[in-house]
């Protein structure tokens, strides 16, 4: 019975765990974020940064991407403080605005990886979240979610095909019915 209640709990964990990331990385990642963080990326402005960022002491970098990372989470944390206490549209502004941040923290991250990684905890730090990010993806539960979402998106992508197609019969429907509606209206 224990053992039981033992692997309903792990179970339960690795389920929120396997959510929590699909949602970041389908949605918010997939979606959102990096678009953004390309459009940062082929930026002329940040391609000349990067050039300096070369010749910036470590020390200085660590500072400013953790001052930058604290504020991207602080704002996560604050936007679903406020989707709990009921104001979803300001949530909803406050974490769509951190995104912006995010992806340049990204871009941060990945053009000065080599400097951050000379600090030992940081390096352990990063390794670490990523080791749990494999694990996550080793999951049964995550293989089984990814199987279920590919099948949803193929299922949504046929159903838009069927019925918002350029020349549905669903399309075509609808603009007779709008045709006739526009005549009785005139008469």
């Amino acid at each position: 019975m224990l053992s039981a209640i033992k692997h309903k709990l792990i179970t339960l964990v690795q389920l929120l765990l396997v959510m929590t990331y699909i949602l970041f990385e389908e949605l918010i990642w997939e979606g959102i974020a990096k678009p953004i963080y390309e459009a940062i990326h082929a930026l002329k402005i940040l391609q000349r940064l990067e050039a300096k960022l070369e010749n910036l002491n470590p020390s200085m970098i660590l500072v400013i991407f953790i001052l930058l990372f604290v504020i991207v989470e602080a704002f996560g944390l604050y936007a679903g403080m406020l989707f709990v206490s009921g104001q979803m549209i300001l949530g909803l502004v406050l974490y769509i605005a951190k995104i912006p941040i995010a992806a340049f923290t990204f871009w941060l991250f990945r053009v000065t990886e080599e400097k951050l990684m000379q600090f030992g905890w940081f390096k352990w730090l990063y390794e670490w979240i990523m080791r749990a990010i494999a694990w996550i993806k080793a999951t049964e539960i995550h293989r089984k979610t990814m199987e279920r979402l590919v099948e949803m998106k193929r299922d949504i992508k046929a159903w838009k095909e069927k019925y918002f197609a350029g020349e549905s019969p669903f399309i075509g429907r609808m603009k007779q019915l709008y045709k006739r509606v526009k005549v009785s209206l005139r008469k």
